[in-house]
C-alpha cells in the first residue's frame, strides 16, 4: 500500500498529525518506537483540552496553585484564577492520542526509523520491525518527521536539522503521598536554584497518586541524578518508591526551517517547538502536529511542495510572540541566582501572576491591561538593573 503520508514518530505531535490526516480522509500512517516514555512534567492548559478534545479521564490531576521557589530558598505561591493546570502521565496520554489516531483510520507500526530513500514508485521510509525484528519499509508521498529533538529525521533531511540546541531533562516518577513535608498534591514547585540548574530549573509535579520529580540543563558537567535526587530530600520524597526513571533532551528554539522542499515536514520537538523559559512542550507539540498535517494536506490538494512551509508560517503566526518574550526572560533571569533571586521576587507582583497564568491558560499574550503591562515593564527593568533589591518581598 502506498499511503499519503506517513508519520515518523508516535508523540503527541506525530499522534495528532496522523489522527488529523486520517479524520481528513487522507491514508497515514505512523511508526512508533514502542516504549518510550519521554520525561516531562506533564502539564497541560486549558486550551489543549480544549482544542485536542482530551477526555477528563486522562487528567491525573488539577493544580491550582505555583510555587516558585528561589536560591535562597523564598518561596512565592501564585494562584491560578479562574483555571488550572492539567496533569498527564505521559505513559499513558501518549498511548491515549496513539490509540486514538488507529481508532481514526490510521495505520500503526512499531519500529525504529533508519531512513529515507527514493525511486520511482515514491518516497519510502525504512524502520527496524519490532515485532518481526527484521528490516521493513512503507511508501508514501509525504513524511511528517515528528521523531522528537535531535530526531533522525531532521539530520537526514532538512537543512539545520543537526544544528538545534537543547538541555537535557531528566526526572523520576515516584509513588507521591498526600501532603508531606514541602510536597502538595494540588501545587506545582518550580525551583530556580543554580545548585539545582545553572541554567534552566528544577519542578516537583503532582500527578494524583505519583509525582514527577526533575531538571534540566545544558551544561554537561552537571549530575542530573544528584541533582533530582536534591529535589527529592527537599521536597520530603526522598524515601518514595520510585515508578520510572526517565532522561532526553529538550530542544530550545524552532528551527528556521521545517521541510525539504521535496516530501519532508518536521513537527513537535523535531522542529524545535518547545517554549524557551518554562521548557513547556506538549501544548505546541500538539500544535506543531496539527499544522504539519495541515501543511501535508494542503499539498497533497495543489501538488505544491511549496505549501508545506505553511507548517511554520501557521505556528509562527500565532505563538512567534509568546516564544519572543519567553526567549527573553530565559535570556535576563536563568543567568545567575542573583538574576534568579530577582525573577521570583517580581513573581510576587499580582499583576504579574495574573498575566503569567492567563497567557499560560489561552496560549496568548494579555492585552486587555495596557497599565498592567506598563507596570510589569518598570518592574522588571528595575530588577533587571539592580534600582530594586531582590531580597525584597
Amino acid at each position: 500500500m502506498k499511503y499519503d503520508v506517513v508519520v515518523v514518530g508516535g508523540g503527541p505531535s506525530g499522534a495528532t498529525a496522523a489522527e488529523d490526516l486520517a479524520r481528513s480522509g487522507h491514508s497515514v500512517a505512523f511508526i512508533d518506537r514502542d516504549g518510550r516514555i519521554k520525561p516531562c512534567g506533564g502539564a497541560i492548559p486549558p486550551r489543549l483540552i480544549a482544542d485536542f478534545h482530551v477526555p477528563d479521564s486522562q487528567i491525573v490531576a488539577k493544580i491550582t496553585t505555583a510555587r516558585m521557589i528561589s536560591p535562597t530558598k523564598r518561596r512565592v505561591d501564585i494562584p491560578i484564577e479562574n483555571g488550572f493546570v492539567g496533569m498527564v502521565d505521559r505513559e499513558h496520554f501518549d498511548e491515549f492520542l496513539r490509540v486514538r489516531a488507529t481508532e481514526a483510520g490510521a495505520d500503526r507500526f512499531t519500529g525504529t526509523y533508519t531512513k529515507i530513500t527514493r525511486d520511482a514508485e515514491g518516497t519510502h521510509v525504512h524502520f527496524r520491525n519490532k515485532r518481526t525484528g527484521e528490516d521493513d519499509s512503507v511508501t508514501c508521498q509525504l513524511v511528517i518527521g515528528a521523531d522528537g529533538a535531535r530526531s533522525n529525521v531532521a539530520k537526514h533531511e532538512v537543512p539545520g536539522g543537526d544544528k538545534i540546541p537543547y538541555v537535557i531533562a531528566y526526572h523520576e516518577i515516584v509513588e507521591a503521598p498526600g501532603p508531606r513535608g514541602e510536597y502538595h498534591p494540588d501545587r506545582c514547585d518550580v525551583i530556580y536554584d543554580g545548585a539545582i540548574s545553572p541554567d534552566f530549573y528544577g519542578w516537583v509535579f503532582p500527578h494524583g497518586h505519583s509525582a514527577s520529580i526533575g531538571m534540566g540543563s545544558m551544561v554537561k558537567d552537571v549530575d542530573l541524578k544528584q541533582a533530582t535526587a536534591d529535589l527529592r530530600v527537599a521536597s520530603g520524597l526522598e524515601d518514595c518508591k520510585t515508578i520510572r526513571k526517565e532522561g532526553a533532551p529538550i530542544p530550545l528554539k524552532p528551527l528556521d526551517r521545517w521541510d525539504n522542499g521535496r516530501d519532508v515536514v518536521l513537527a513537535g520537538d523535531a522542529a524545535g517547538v518547545v517554549a524557551p523559559s518554562s521548557g513547556e512542550g506538549i501544548y505546541y507539540a500538539m500544535v506543531g502536529g496539527r499544522v504539519a498535517a495541515t501543511a501535508a494536506a494542503a499539498s497533497l490538494q495543489s501538488g505544491r511542495v511549496k505549501d508545506l512551509q505553511l507548517a511554520r508560517k501557521l505556528f509562527m503566526r500565532e505563538h512567534k510572540q509568546v516564544f519572543k518574550v519567553l526567549g527573553a526572560m530565559q535570556n535576563a533571569y536563568y543567568k545567575s541566582d542573583e538574576r534568579r533571586e530577582r525573577f521570583v521576587t517580581l513573581c510576587h507582583d499580582v499583576d504579574v501572576q495574573r498575566l503569567t497564568f492567563e497567557a499560560y491558560m489561552n496560549k496568548k499574550l494579555v492585552k486587555a491591561r495596557p497599565l498592567a503591562h506598563i507596570k510589569i515593564g518598570i518592574k522588571n527593568l528595575a530588577h533587571l538593573t539592580g534600582i530594586v533589591s531582590a531580597k525584597r518581598a
